[in-house]
């Protein structure tokens, strides 16, 4: 039988206020995959309101005529499932992982509040938005004025390996 050899622990580069400001950097609003569905919403003629903060988990997009709110998750934030791009980081796992479970505990109530006041959500994952072009989103219009779904993901977990 084979021994694996133990790296050691690596140790970060920067000091504590250094990554403190690099991860402060880190974008909420206006990230690439979001700004790609505002700008196929708006040319399709919608017209919608940005990080309603009245609403639970401020929708990246509310479009109040349709009664619908999009969030344009983050795999790795966010979690995935079956995404190559929700990975667990090697180091202080046990963090990442309260994290983790704490940021899907946090989507699943503000999602079931939004639908409990009448809201329909999306939730478009940032792997279904990394392909250029129109056609991965020409199904959206017709969702959200005609679906009756109260809740849609796209791409679903099988979708994306």
């Amino acid at each position: 039988m084979e021994t694996r050899q133990r790296l050691p622990r690596m140790t970060d580069i920067v000091d504590k206020s250094t990554r403190s400001r690099m991860m402060s950097g880190i974008k909420s609003k206006d990230t690439q995959p979001e700004m790609r569905v505002r700008r196929f919403l708006h040319a399709k003629g919608f017209r919608y309101r940005l990080h309603v903060r009245e609403l639970h988990g401020t929708p990246d997009i509310c479009l109040p005529k349709y009664q619908t709110v999009i969030f344009v998750q983050g795999c790795f934030w966010h979690r995935h499932k079956g995404c190559r791009l929700s990975y667990t980081p090697a180091s202080n796992v046990k963090m990442w992982q309260a994290k983790f479970k704490q940021n899907i505990q946090r989507d699943r109530t503000n999602t079931r509040a939004l639908i409990k006041e009448g809201w329909r959500v999306i939730v478009l994952w940032e792997c279904g938005l990394r392909k250029s072009g129109e056609s991965q989103l020409a199904w959206l219009p017709s969702e959200i004025q005609y679906g009756n779904s109260k809740l849609v993901e796209w791409p679903c977990e099988t979708q994306e390996k």
